[in-house]
């Protein structure tokens, strides 16, 4: 009786299957994590980026257009002084309060300052304010991947904190914040 013949193109046994998915697995388990820390932080470093781009356009605002105040609402930062020149914040900044994400940018003012002269951006006397603060806020838990909230008032020191920083105006932001370094 003969013998079958067998194919001389033998595949992969279960075990060897079983083997390769184990280590995908565990080298994906060291991956993961650290491709979460890396994303979590390229989140903080832009929205950081982006406090400190209104920020910039706060001071320069202040100092070439509004007398020495600043600007009431985000869309008086993205009116340009004049036809034909850019405006001083992008027009992804046109409200208050934008979300990028994860986090959640806020403008905060003062009081508006009665004695503040119009603007070279057609703001009316009076709407420009003495102070201002810019907050980030979390939009949502992202399972350990930013866990930092961040705010920065017209002095230019920025600071981070575990909860919300809350709007400030003088002197430093309420514990548990701290400068950021």
């Amino acid at each position: 009786m003969a013998q079958p013949r067998r194919s001389s193109a033998a595949g992969f046994t279960l075990i060897e299957l079983m083997l390769v998915v184990t280590v995908v697995g565990i080298l994906a388990s060291i991956a993961v994590p650290s491709l979460l820390r890396a994303r979590g932080a390229a989140a903080e470093a832009a929205t950081i980026g982006s406090l400190r781009a209104i920020h910039g356009a706060q001071t320069s605002y202040s100092s070439s257009c509004a007398g020495g105040y600043y600007a009431a609402t985000m869309a008086t930062l993205a009116t340009p002084p004049k036809a034909g020149t850019p405006a001083y914040i992008g027009p992804e900044f046109k409200a208050n309060t934008t979300d990028r994400w994860p986090y959640r940018i806020r403008l905060s003012v003062g009081p508006k300052i009665p004695q503040a002269k119009a603007t070279c951006n057609g703001i009316a006397a009076g709407q420009s304010v003495g102070t201002f603060f810019l907050g980030a806020d979390l939009l949502s838990t992202t399972n350990g991947m930013v866990s930092r909230y961040f705010g920065v008032n017209q002095n230019g020191i920025f600071y981070q904190s575990t909860k919300t920083v809350s709007p400030f105006y003088a002197g430093t932001p309420a514990s548990p914040a701290t400068t950021l370094k």
